[in-house]
């Protein structure tokens, strides 16, 4: 697995992928969509399939002496680490603002603020992109554009629905700022990453069956 892993960082991933984790630094910015910073690194991901489409790199991965399942692991394996190195970046921004660093700036925010409601919106993005586009991926092992244009509607119907849930009367409190109303933040930052381990979980098992049913 540790070598499978190595592949994917090394030879399979695109450069891209990398430079699109720094996506997550968008949390700092007052006035902006925060999570599109979560599809913005979803797309880096993106690229590394298609890379590696490109260099038949499932078929190679394929003639390896390792089992049709642990092709599939590697990809979900390397998705799981970039995901989880930008939503450290995504965290420790979060954190910054939540502190209180530029609070005249961040208090005056139109848009949804930078907290852990945001984070939990950010983890469901990352859980959505798993299930939608990598199951999607490996129902033929080829075909990656049709996966990401649903992936894409999905994610920003889930974005515009986030931007909202301020707006609605009652439901002030999930943009809270700062460490307001942290109980509340506290559940929805638990309940992303409750969604986002079982939708990759769900993920995994659908694309190893649809992977060994694939005719390479």
């Amino acid at each position: 697995m540790r070598n499978i892993l190595r592949k994917e960082l090394t030879l399979s991933a695109s450069a891209l992928t990398y430079l699109f984790i720094l996506f997550g630094f968008l949390f700092l910015v007052p006035g902006y969509p925060i999570l599109c910073s979560a599809f913005f690194v979803t797309l880096g991901i993106f690229y590394s399939f298609q890379a590696a489409r490109e260099a038949n790199d499932i078929v190679f991965s394929a003639l390896l002496p390792v089992a049709k399942r642990d092709v599939v692991k590697g990809k979900y394996a390397f998705v799981c680490l970039i995901e989880g190195c930008a939503f450290l970046l995504m965290a420790a921004a979060t954190m910054v603002r939540m502190a209180g660093f530029g609070e005249a700036v961040y208090r005056t925010n139109a848009l949804m603020n930078a907290n852990l409601v945001a984070l939990g919106g950010a983890l469901l993005i990352f859980g959505l992109f798993n299930l939608v586009f990598l199951a999607g991926f490996f129902k033929t092992a080829y075909r990656y554009g049709r996966p990401f244009v649903v992936f894409i509607i999905v994610c920003f119907i889930v974005i515009g629905a986030m931007e909202s849930l301020h707006h609605i009367p009652g439901l002030e409190a999930v943009n809270a700022f700062g460490t307001a109303h942290l109980p509340l933040q506290a559940g929805a930052l638990g309940a992303g990453a409750i969604l986002y381990g079982l939708m990759t979980v769900l993920s995994y098992r659908i694309a190893c069956r649809r992977f060994e049913i694939v005719d390479l």
